[in-house]
């Protein structure tokens, strides 16, 4: 994806194409192709997803990854799996309720980023924040997806009044 096209996209629509994707590919797929596609990613694989005909008429690639290091306990598919309907429903309801989106730009690159919305879930009583980034740097030949879990003592430590909500939200959309 060119720098052009990458810095025109809203990222209201960004959003919705990225939520859109992800329920397709683990929500509305059927479990063993889903399950296959975590497997691959939690292996350290990106993952195609589509190509998609943008507004100028160009074709772009998209696919994506995981990042797990943070994750707190054992990784398993049900665990990603609430991880990521919860994300996916915090998006939609981001974007139904029309609010800005705060977006991290790496310091190398402003074409990779991650969007300001997390999904907190908890495994054994233990809390894992997933995001999701993007990379669409000039130099990749596609759009990548980074599903990422952050290390949650950095919420904990930027807002302490905030965790009890977080505690309080549910663990799946």
């Amino acid at each position: 994806m060119s720098q052009s096209s990458s810095q025109n996209m809203p990222t209201d629509k960004f959003l919705t194409m990225a939520a859109n994707m992800l329920n397709k590919a683990f929500l509305e797929s059927p479990r063993t192709q889903a399950k296959s596609a975590y497997k691959a990613m939690a292996d350290g694989a990106t993952v195609p997803i589509t190509n998609v005909k943008m507004e100028d008429g160009s074709l772009v690639r998209f696919e994506m990854s995981l990042d797990h290091t943070e994750f707190q306990g054992t990784l398993n598919y049900g665990a990603f799996r609430a991880s990521v309907m919860l994300l996916i429903g915090n998006l939609a309801q981001t974007l139904r309720e029309d609010k800005e989106v705060t977006v991290f730009s790496a310091e190398h690159d402003p074409n990779v980023m991650i969007f300001g919305i997390t999904a907190v879930t908890y495994e054994k009583d233990q809390p894992s924040v997933m995001v999701l980034g993007a990379d669409a740097a000039q130099d990749r030949p596609s759009v990548v997806l980074r599903l990422m879990y952050l290390d949650y003592n950095q919420f904990a430590e930027l807002a302490p009044e905030n965790a009890a909500a977080a505690e309080a939200a549910p663990t799946q959309a």
